[in-house]
């Protein structure tokens, strides 16, 4: 992973608002898609949960786990310098350290903590 500047909270606050369902409190899973790139049954995949449940976006389970990805692409833009980079590297870039796996493919196993620990290391200059 490249190391640039980090970004700013308005980025990623603008990012964040950019997510929201239209006058809810919620992430809109169809935006959310279409920010990552992928469709909504790739989405559902990713989250580990069933494409139909993505059509109720107030569900908690919904919501957690697109918190988690959430998380785990603004650490990652704090590191890549910006939040279409820091996508960029959550769905493309393998992980030496697990198996050469994404970060999109190990928060679909449910190891998103993991991918939030190799990210601090990271800021905190323990590999590169």
């Amino acid at each position: 992973m490249a190391y640039a500047e980090k970004v700013d909270t308005v980025t990623v606050s603008g990012f964040v608002q950019s997510l929201q369902e239209p006058r809810t409190p919620y992430i809109s899973p169809k935006r959310f898609s279409k920010a990552l790139g992928v469709h909504v049954a790739n989405l559902a995949q990713l989250t580990g949960v069933h494409r139909n449940t993505l059509r109720n976006p107030s569900s908690e389970r919904v919501q957690g786990r697109l918190r988690e990805i959430i998380k785990v692409i603004t650490a990652a833009a704090t590191l890549t310098g910006g939040i279409d980079k820091a996508i960029y590297w959550f769905r493309n870039e393998p992980i030496g350290d697990y198996d050469h796996k994404t970060a999109a493919e190990l928060v679909a196993q449910g190891h998103s903590e993991a991918v939030l620990a190799y990210l601090r290391d990271l800021e905190n200059g323990a590999r590169g």
